[in-house]
């Protein structure tokens, strides 16, 4: 088998509301299927999810990168052989949301030509894993409305709270979802470097009343300084997340004691690369966890059959409730979570069908 062709079809659908949080906002899914067609008629599917304030790129880098370095890395290539093709890949910096929808694709299409799903491909630890819904900038009274929405509708428990815009805010929404969701849901808070790291030894030890069980990215990454002394002062563990985009960032950043956990997204890292992220949190003692780049729903089922896949991940609720907040979506079945869980597809590779008519209607090229 074969590869012939790297098709990207942008496409844009708009959010129920803006996600807000430190470093700007979401208003569309500006977001890239990615195609990986073969000689023998398969077709591997994922969808690139860009950030550019997390990671410079945009829908139209991911598109150009995908008829480019990436079309002209694979054709000729034999899917099933992913590390060679990663390696042809090489020479090419950055562009970690383009590189990874490639990788998830090529999982699609090796699931598919085995018949086996992608999280049997990646370990097969279980077939469901426990849900994290990431809540956005808002008042304290529509974030507490909105979690406790998603717990009474979906039996969702753990949620992402997003901070880092200001002292008074960030405690208010701290205490207004405790008090909607509960003293039994865990909550942890995302600063997206929006604090100093002097506030921040101000503000999050005052979250210890709501019982946050970690923060994510407090302060700036280039403070590396801020960054350690607030993991050597906080009671809670620190999270990285956009410092922890490569094997090389994960080792440097937890052996140099910056962070002890860290946020593994397959829409970053694609599946092969973060595979061994999760190996190398394991073998340095830090705990990794499935964040969001807040992808739609093809990014959501790739997602779960990753944390799905190793004890480690499947250990903490993986953020997969980001393809709630568009208006529509170009699958033609999302997945489905009830009590709290998602449970990953049992067909080969991804399992997912796109509905063609709605991507012809959502495409923006």
């Amino acid at each position: 088998m074969k590869i012939t062709r790297v098709e990207a079809i942008p496409f844009s659908i708009p959010t129920r509301r803006p996600f807000a949080f430190s470093g700007g906002a979401v208003h569309h899914a500006e977001h890239v299927l990615i195609r990986v067609h073969t000689d023998e008629g398969l077709v591997g599917q994922a969808e690139a999810a860009p950030r550019a304030v997390m990671s410079g790129e945009t829908q139209a880098t991911v598109v150009a990168v995908a008829g480019g370095w990436l079309e002209g890395a694979c054709v000729g290539a034999d899917p099933v052989r992913v590390e060679d093709i990663h390696a042809r890949l090489r020479p090419l910096a950055g562009n970690h949301t383009a590189r990874a929808a490639l990788d998830i694709a090529l999982h699609d299409v090796v699931g598919q030509a085995y018949g086996v799903p992608c999280s049997v491909l990646l370990g097969a630890y279980t077939d469901r894993v426990p849900v994290s819904h990431m809540v956005g900038f808002a008042s304290p009274e529509e974030s507490a409305e909105e979690a406790a929405d998603l717990r009474a509708r979906y039996g969702v428990s753990a949620f992402k709270l997003k901070v880092g815009v200001g002292a008074d805010h960030d405690l208010a929404t701290c205490a207004a979802v405790r008090a909607a969701v509960g003293p039994d849901a865990l909550l942890y808070a995302d600063a997206n470097h929006g604090y100093r790291a002097d506030e921040a030894l101000q503000v999050l030890p005052r979250m210890a009343e709501w019982n946050i069980a970690w923060v994510e990215e407090p302060c700036p990454a280039e403070d590396r300084v801020g960054r350690s002394r607030i993991v050597d002062q906080l009671g809670i563990p620190v999270a990285g997340d956009e410092s922890c985009r490569s094997l090389a960032e994960v080792a440097s950043e937890v052996m140099d004691g910056r962070c002890r956990m860290v946020s593994v997204k397959t829409a970053r890292s694609g599946y092969l690369t973060s595979r061994k992220i999760v190996a190398l949190c394991e073998a340095l003692g830090a705990t990794p966890v499935c964040g969001s780049q807040l992808e739609g729903a093809i990014g959501a089922v790739a997602q779960a059959a990753f944390a799905a896949s190793h004890e480690a991940t499947a250990r903490f609720p993986a953020e997969l409730t980001g393809f709630l907040a568009y208006a529509d979506d170009v699958i033609a079945e999302p997945p489905v979570i009830a009590n709290g869980e998602m449970t990953v597809s049992g067909r080969p590779g991804l399992g997912i069908t796109i509905d063609e008519g709605k991507l012809a209607h959502y495409r923006c090229d």
